[in-house]
């Protein structure tokens, strides 16, 4: 097949499997009321339907990325995004909200079936030095789709009913599945035909089902002794996969990943950002329409600059990157997260929407930044053999910092007045701060001799020391 076309065609399947997932998420927030009135269900049945499903997704992401490599990224995503789209119908046709709730679960295992692919194939269709802007049309497409989202999602419930949003996605997802099956792809390496590490895959699902359902939780319940046992229970879990790890012939996370001070950089960084953007978007809603008594559409146009600025700044981003390296960019992008976090932290009952605006600004500009950077290094850094396993990983981070972020707020909200927005956003401008520290170990300039340095390191490793 024509190299040229492949790579199009790889490019267009992976943004969108990435817009269907983002799509997906954002109109079920829209349809959730409708929807609970409709079904006749609880509030915490609900709840259920985003919980499960994000269960599921953390769980499997690593091991599915593992399957991809084994097995071919192209045929784990058509598999992902058939059933993504197929449950994605189903729930259309739910009759109940304990089918909705199955059939989410069900839908986040073809979710983690089909995030992690979307990296590893464009890490086996294009050359590492080259993947910047692919990823950035990618994350483009991701900010689309967030701020389309709910605004599609609320004409077609308004229109049509909560019903509705779930068809979305089945055409797209049929005909790109079907191409992903019938088009030949490259030939694939044989480099990851080890084991699959079962014992290593369900330590690690332990550690992040524990650490999501606590994050969960918290909101809900604040903190407590089950929160406590969750976390006791990640860390044992944690600690357990590292060690088995380290021992394994073949390992889910092979050293190259795992022994990375890059890659945990990295994935450092999405962690703090994705808590840091999506904390702060939680209060900022919150702040607009219980304090300034802003209508949902008054909310969402304050808060468009952000969208806008994620979708253009992207590929900027990718620019940057190659010319720039990805320490100085990615320290630029978590400045300027961190700058609209206190800038935002900072609105009163007098803000103007040009001050609410330059805070989201800051907010897309920096995390949309962050974004194209970490991704590319995390997926460069890894080899093509373990390309699946590190868009696991940094699907993993994705997933957990946005759960994280919006916890830290919900509780810190909940010890204040619950109207004030300072403390829970200057707690989470210190967690973007810490990603403006972690920032500085990642790779410099191209040709710049701590770059070399650095990549010989996590070629050869670090030496005896002499």
């Amino acid at each position: 097949m024509n190299s040229r076309f492949h790579r199009r065609l790889t490019l267009a399947s992976s943004v969108t499997g990435a817009v269907a997932v983002a799509l997906d998420g954002t109109v079920l927030t829209v349809a959730q009321p409708t929807l609970q009135r409709d079904l006749h269900a609880t509030f915490a049945q609900v709840q259920w339907t985003s919980t499960g499903y994000l269960i599921a997704v953390a769980s499997l992401l690593v091991f599915a990325g593992r399957l991809g490599d084994r097995y071919g990224h192209q045929q784990v995503f058509a598999v992902g995004i058939l059933g993504f789209g197929a449950t994605s119908a189903a729930i259309g046709f739910a009759p109940g909200i304990e089918s909705v709730i199955g059939l989410r679960v069900a839908q986040g295992v073809f979710g983690a079936l089909l995030q992690p692919a979307t990296l590893g194939m464009l890490r086996a269709a294009y050359p590492a030095d080259r993947l910047g802007m692919p990823i950035a049309l990618r994350t483009s497409a991701i900010g689309l789709a967030a701020a389309a989202g709910p605004v599609l999602g609320g004409a077609l419930v308004t229109a049509l009913g909560w019903r509705a949003v779930f068809f979305l996605n089945v055409v797209p997802a049929l005909v790109m599945g079907v191409l992903a099956l019938a088009v030949r792809g490259p030939a694939r390496s044989r480099a990851a035909s080890g084991g699959l590490d079962v014992p290593g895959a369900c330590l690690l699902a332990v550690a992040l089902v524990s650490l999501v359902h606590t994050l969960v939780g918290i909101p809900e319940a604040g903190w407590t002794t089950a929160s406590t046992l969750g976390l006791v229970v990640v860390m044992a879990a944690g600690a357990a996969f590292v060690r088995h790890e380290r021992r394994t012939a073949s390992p889910l996370v092979p050293y190259d990943v795992l022994g990375s001070a890059t890659v945990g950089a990295a994935l450092g960084i999405l962690v703090a950002g994705s808590a840091a953007m999506l904390g702060s978007l939680f209060v900022g809603s919150y702040y607009l329409q219980e304090v300034l008594e802003l209508d949902p559409l008054q909310t969402s146009l304050r808060a468009l600059p952000g969208a806008v600025m994620m979708v253009l700044g992207a590929p900027v981003a990718a620019v940057l990157l190659r010319r720039q390296g990805a320490r100085r960019t990615t320290l630029a992008g978590m400045i300027a997260l961190t700058s609209g976090v206190l800038l935002l932290s900072r609105l009163d009952r007098a803000s103007t929407a040009v001050s609410i605006g330059g805070g989201f600004l800051l907010l897309g500009a920096g995390f949309g930044t962050v974004m194209v950077t970490a991704t590319a290094v995390l997926v460069r850094q890894a080899s093509a053999e373990s390309a699946g396993v590190a868009g696991g990983l940094q699907q993993t981070a994705m997933n957990v910092g946005p759960t994280l972020g919006v916890a830290t707020a919900t509780l810190l909200m909940a010890l204040g007045t619950g109207v004030d927005m300072g403390p829970p956003l200057t707690a989470l401008a210190a967690v973007s701060a810490l990603g403006v520290m972690l920032a500085v170990r990642l790779p410099g300039p191209p040709g710049s001799p701590g770059r070399i340095r650095q990549e010989s390191i996590n070629k050869y490793g670090a030496g005896d020391g002499s």
